[in-house]
């Protein structure tokens, strides 16, 4: 099913995100993982990271297939411009049409690390996410982009970043997923200035709670979101106990999660960091 049809015919959609594994004992546990998410929640779709390395791109493959065959769970693979010529992304999207997946997020993409700046490749590379959106749009797919409440790291205002995001719904995006925020003042400021500027789509909360604080640290420095400072002052105290860090996480993401949707959010989108008990605590309270 495509995931347009999917906002159009219910409110509120739940989604999931994973990344692909790098053995076959990892792709084991993780469909073990998205097997146990389906029964106790239900989730409308999921969605796949993707690697530009040709090992971890063919787990993109593996597990979104999978997860669609095996599962019956509407999946969604992601596509990077990272290494990639626009022959080597159209090839990659046929690839994936032709194993059944009929939506992709539509990713500029982080360059390697150490690399610097983000580059295309030579001769035929992909240099925005708004090139890929356009190379996409006549293929027979559904077609998802990236939001940034707090702005990329590479706008140079909010404004420019806003420009972006229009530029991705008029190229033949048709619903957006947020980067990760824990302070929803962020959503309700990017939503209104959104539709201000004529943008329609369903905009997803995306959602990543807080169970090592050093992790999300390191996520949050890479993307450019902020930490709330109460919520840091709430788990420096107890930043060696993970069991409780996990636990203050979790009730910051029920509370900021039932404010979404009770003011009005289409759904959420859940960076599981391809663990279950986090995510289940969630939305069993929020569906609760």
């Amino acid at each position: 099913m495509r995931i347009r049809d999917i906002f159009a015919e219910k409110k509120p959609v739940f989604s999931f995100e994973f990344f692909p594994p790098k053995t076959d004992a990892g792709a084991g546990a993780l469909m073990a993982t998205c097997a146990e998410l389906k029964e106790a929640l239900d989730p409308d779709f999921v969605s796949v990271t993707y690697g530009a390395g040709g090992s971890t791109r063919d787990r993109t493959h593996e597990i979104v297939t999978r997860v669609q065959r095996e599962l019956s769970l509407t999946a969604m693979a992601h596509q990077t411009c990272v290494g990639a010529t626009r022959e080597d992304a159209a090839a990659n999207v046929r690839k994936l049409i032709d194993c059944g997946v009929e939506n992709i997020l539509a990713l500029r993409g982080d360059p390697p690390k150490g690399t610097g700046a983000f580059q295309p490749v030579p001769d035929g590379g992909l240099a925005h996410a708004t090139d890929l959106i356009e190379l996409l749009a006549p293929f027979e797919v559904c077609i998802g982009a990236a939001c940034y409440p707090e702005d990329h790291l590479e706008s140079q205002s909010s404004d420019e970043d806003l420009r972006w995001t229009r530029a991705k719904i008029e190229g033949g995006a048709s619903f957006l997923i947020t980067q990760l925020f824990f302070d929803n003042r962020f959503y309700w400021d990017f939503l209104k200035r959104a539709r201000g500027a004529g943008i329609g789509v369903p905009i997803v909360p995306g959602i990543m709670p807080v169970t090592n604080l050093a992790q999300v640290k390191r996520f949050t420095k890479m993307c450019g979101a902020s930490i709330p400072g109460e919520l840091i002052e709430r788990i420096r105290p107890i930043q060696d106990d993970p069991a409780a860090v996990m636990a203050v996480g979790i009730e910051w993401a029920i509370k900021q999660c039932r404010e979404l949707l009770a003011r009005g959010a289409p759904g959420l989108h859940f960076y599981t960091l391809n663990k279950s008990h986090a995510t289940r605590t969630i939305l069993g309270a929020v569906k609760g």
